[in-house]
């Protein structure tokens, strides 16, 4: 049976973070696409309707980069109003630390991807400056509080 609403709905992405595991380097794609196009951005895009969260990152982290990796955790949800000028989305984003040195290439609707320094990233598209520097921010906390927690124990 199809349901029908009489109120609007956002539609919801996905984007991933992906990091060597020393976490020096982010891997970005140029868009080809408007909105955004030429600027640098997270790989990632819409879920389809018969796929998880999980597939969908891992599909479009796949068609954008040429790159299969299966293990993404989830980091956070961003959904401010404006976040995407298309219209109301709510973007669910991932993270993967990968600690070969794999060699991107850009496939469907990325221009170009490579990796960045994160001390020197290029403009972002829509918010993902925002959800890299809260990353960031959560990973440099996280290891504040493992190495403080390691030096204050007495053997």
């Amino acid at each position: 049976m199809k349901y029908s609403y009489d109120y609007p709905r956002p539609t919801v992405t996905v984007d991933a973070i992906i990091t060597k595991i020393i976490l020096t380097e982010i891997l970005l794609i140029q868009r080809k696409n408007e909105p955004f196009k030429n600027f640098w951005a997270l790989p990632g895009g819409f879920v389809e309707m018969n796929e998880s969260l999980e597939e969908a990152v891992a599909r479009e982290v796949l068609e954008e980069t040429n790159l299969q990796i299966i293990e993404f955790q989830q980091f956070k949800t961003f959904g401010d109003v404006n976040r995407d000028p298309r219209g109301r989305t709510i973007t669910v984003v991932f993270y993967s630390h990968i600690n070969e040195t794999l060699i991107p290439k850009a496939g469907d609707d990325a221009e170009n991807c490579k990796w960045f320094e994160i001390s020197d990233l290029p403009k972002l598209a829509f918010d993902h400056e925002k959800i890299i520097n809260e990353y960031i921010m959560i990973i440099k906390n996280l290891m504040k509080v493992l190495i403080n927690k390691n030096f204050s124990v007495c053997p």
